[in-house]
């Protein structure tokens, strides 16, 4: 297995481009779902999970082609030729959920297995399943997986999520362009990704309007047809890499960056004392004197500060001049990064969903397990200032989230390398 070799080197200096965002990538490539034309998505990352997304939406009978080393997929999916998703496929990744609303949509039937993903919580498909069901599908769970069927086609409704669920406001929003009638969302999901999942449902013939709000409205039209859509660029991996020159020292510019993006969240490094500029082609980072400042931390729906980040701040406020509190509200067992910190020299208590970090002055390297993909990154990034050496194992998760980090982090004079085993 794996692992990644990491040795506190000094400050950072140069630039990193940021991918497209895996999370818009794995929301936009079920969309094909929809059209029985080509769906040209450019500016895709290369990832784990695109690959297994691809092999998902070719065993329903997609076409999957790949151009520029993937950074381009061409989705023709003529005819659904398969409306089963089998657990094999679904259980290594949870957006495959997202082909449920599609297929219902065009074909009005669909079986999808329960999804997997990372061990970080629960989080239940029911929203999903309820806003299908109140756009008229009947649906059974029988033996790890969701029977749908909505004979005579998907019809509009009102939907009210008790919470701003992104996947389910992504399903509904999807299932809602080929349904009869008009679809209103209240409490929808805000992120950047939904607003464009929105963009590209447009560029395809749909009628949306709302989306970036609470309340989004989808007039239901009889087809879709192909389109060309590039992914937005990766909010997450932005705000990872806006944390290596923090940590290590330094300044780096993040190409293709914007802070409408992350504004919650550079809100909070301000507040930590993080210089933040905007770049003609990005954004530029800058380590400021001394420690950071020790800071409060909720995660939050987007625009709140993101539960994907909770992680990578937690890294770089082991070294603050104070003591941090982070409650996470979005998912249970968000802190399992924490022991790992911990045998990296860090102060960290946790009770349930808060964790107290009081800063040291200076982390140690040691030998740590990654237990998700954001804890991975988190481990990475504490060992560019710890002192020796820091092997990360278990790092396949990283595979699933973030295009050449070894390499992009390198090129910033890191000390990095990945060790094969």
């Amino acid at each position: 297995m794996d692992s990644i070799l990491v040795k506190g080197n000094g400050p950072l200096n140069g630039e990193i481009a940021i991918s497209g965002a895996k999370n818009a990538a794995l929301t936009l490539m079920p969309a094909t779902l929809l059209t029985d034309e080509p769906l040209t998505l450019t500016n895709v990352p290369r990832l784990l999970d695109i690959k297994t997304t691809n092999e998902l939406l070719s065993s329903l009978g997609t076409e999957v082609a790949m151009m520029q080393e993937g950074q381009i997929i061409v989705l023709d999916t003529n005819q659904i030729t398969n409306h089963t998703a089998h657990y094999d496929i679904v259980r290594k990744m949870r957006a495959s959920i997202l082909v449920l609303g599609p297929m219902l949509a065009r074909d009005g039937k669909a079986i999808v297995s329960l999804p997997g993903g990372c061990a970080i919580g629960a989080r239940p498909v029911d929203l999903h399943l309820q806003g299908l069901e109140a756009m008229g599908a009947t649906i059974e769970l029988k033996e790890g997986y969701i029977h749908a069927v909505a004979k005579g086609g998907l019809k509009g409704a009102t939907i009210d999520f008790s919470f701003a669920s992104v996947g389910a406001t992504e399903n509904i929003l999807m299932a809602a362009t080929l349904a009869k009638g008009t679809t209103v969302i209240n409490n929808a999901a805000r992120e950047p990704e939904i607003v464009d999942l929105a963009d590209c449902l447009r560029k395809m013939g749909a009628q949306i309007s709302g989306d970036g709000s609470p309340t989004i409205t989808i007039q239901g039209v009889d087809k879709l047809h192909g389109a060309t859509h590039p992914v937005v660029a990766d909010r997450i991996e932005l705000g990872t890499y806006m944390l290596a020159p923090v940590i290590a020292g330094g300044e780096v510019e993040l190409l293709g960056g914007r802070i409408n993006l992350l504004h919650s969240y550079c809100e909070k490094l301000d507040e930590a004392g993080i210089s933040v500029t905007e770049t003609k082609r990005g954004l530029k980072v800058t380590s400021r004197n001394g420690r950071i400042n020790a800071v409060n931390v909720v995660t939050e729906p987007f625009p709140g500060f993101p539960t994907d980040l909770q992680a990578q701040m937690m890294a770089a406020l082991c070294t603050a001049n104070g003591t941090s509190v982070l409650e996470e509200t979005i998912f249970e067992n968000r802190f399992m990064h924490a022991p790992e910190l911990i045998r990296m020299g860090a102060n960290i208590d946790v009770h349930g969903g808060t964790a107290t970090v009081t800063g040291v002055n200076r982390l140690k390297g040691a030998p740590v397990m990654a237990t998700d993909l954001r804890a991975s990154v988190s481990l990475i990034l504490a060992g560019l200032a710890a002192s020796g050496e820091t092997i990360v194992s278990r790092v396949y998760h990283l595979d699933r989230g973030y295009e050449r980090l070894v390499r992009k982090l390198s090129s910033c004079g890191a000390n990095i390398e990945r060790i094969t085993s």
